[in-house]
């Protein structure tokens, strides 16, 4: 039996993402795939390592994450919010690293809704005088 010893829920548009923190090596699964084989970029890994490379913790857990919603780059944000979370759990002294980068705050930015009257939330359509 494999005890989690932090768990952390992660936001970033509409992705959200679970992590479970485990000791372990290093090893990151997302949704039973290897880091490398989920995420299409080298970016997209990097954001997701940042918060353990923040608080020297790389080859101390494995994190098993399951995450859904949105795109690639919006699951990053979600990975990387959800593992700061966890890690934060998990050692009250990763904390301060932690929020000093700002990995602890959740990116609020979503998409506008589109409104009545209009082809987007914002465009318009073309206007004619005659």
């Amino acid at each position: 039996m494999v005890k989690n010893i932090g768990i952390g829920t992660g936001r970033r548009k509409t992705a959200v993402a679970r992590v479970y923190v485990r000791d372990g090596s290093g090893k990151v699964t997302i949704n039973d795939k290897d880091i490398q084989d989920y995420f299409a970029t080298a970016e997209q890994i990097q954001v997701v390592r940042q918060p353990l490379m923040v608080t020297a913790s790389e080859n101390k857990y494995d994190l098993v994450i399951t995450v859904s919603g949105g795109g690639l780059n919006g699951q990053a944000g979600a990975c990387l919010h959800g593992i700061s979370r966890a890690l934060s759990q998990v050692d009250q002294e990763n904390y301060s690293a932690l929020k000093a980068n700002g990995f602890l705050t959740r990116d609020s930015r979503m998409v506008e809704r589109k409104k009545y009257g209009r082809p987007g939330a914002r465009k318009r359509f073309q206007f004619s005088k005659r």
